[in-house]
């Protein structure tokens, strides 16, 4: 395949993955939704499909949909990044730009569905949330290593479905993610994919989507409460991508995907 190819094919599958991804957060979070407080595991239930649908779009080029499993293959000494697909400077740089620019469209195709809630909802903070990850307690040290840690179980596992003949498919990836949603997903959101945090924040900073309201009309928002652990701090009176946590869910998934690539030397 030519870098067109594997461009075009990373972004078709990211942007569903984003498009899902973001939707169920958006039917979670925001008020008028019909699924509105739908909880945690809907959230996570939401992901896993979106994986599902955005590996088997992506099928041509391996569905990695994360820049984070690109690297693990890199790391893990592979000569492929799929069938077909030599491991190059200028492939790396298509599965990457691909999947940025995925998230990137997903995001605002997301925007466009729920385009009057987002236009309804005076809480700024859950339309960030909408788009991109949040600690429950922010603290950036810790932040960093929990989004490690989601990436290494993540990358690790994929690299041994390599392995291991399950016949699962894409089914495996989603249930992968939906478990790790839900086993490790509390504390920042669970990110775990670089380019599913950093193409929807620009998304975010981008769209125009602040409400105007009264400051008394702003209630502060729980830490940890709805879909991707919400910032603790008082609601935004306007809108505010949150660019100092921004490193956090893209360089933790990268540490986190290449170390699982190294360890896959060891172990497979």
């Amino acid at each position: 395949m030519n870098f067109g190819a594997i461009f075009a094919s990373e972004a078709l599958g990211t942007g569903m993955l984003i498009l899902l991804g973001a939707g169920v957060v958006a039917n979670v979070l925001l008020t008028k939704s019909k699924g509105f407080d739908g909880g945690w595991l809907l959230i996570n239930i939401g992901w896993g499909f979106g994986v599902m649908a955005g590996v088997y779009l992506a099928y041509k080029t391996g569905g990695h949909l994360n820049p984070a499993v690109t690297l693990g293959i890199l790391s893990s000494g592979a000569d492929e990044y799929a069938p077909g697909i030599d491991i190059t400077a200028a492939n790396t740089i298509a599965y990457v730009g691909g999947q940025l620019f995925g998230a990137f469209a997903g995001a605002n195709i997301a925007y466009l569905a729920y385009k009057q809630h987002f236009d309804a909802e005076t809480d700024e903070d859950k339309k960030l949330a909408v788009f991109s990850t949040g600690p429950a307690i922010r603290s950036y040290g810790w932040n960093f290593a929990t989004e490690v840690i989601g990436t290494f179980a993540l990358v690790l596992t994929i690299l041994a479905f390599g392995h291991t003949p399950s016949g699962l498919g894409p089914l495996a990836a989603a249930l992968l993610v939906v478990g790790i949603g839900a086993s490790l997903g509390g504390p920042t959101g669970y990110a775990i994919n670089p380019a599913r945090d950093l193409g929807p924040r620009i998304a975010h900073a981008l769209l125009p989507m602040t409400k105007s309201a009264n400051v008394a009309d702003r209630e502060p928002v729980a830490a940890g409460v709805g879909a991707h652990a919400l910032p603790e701090r008082p609601a935004a009176k306007r809108k505010n991508s949150d660019w100092s946590y921004a490193w956090v869910p893209v360089l933790g998934p990268l540490a986190g995907g290449v170390l699982a690539g190294l360890v896959a030397q060891l172990a497979f």
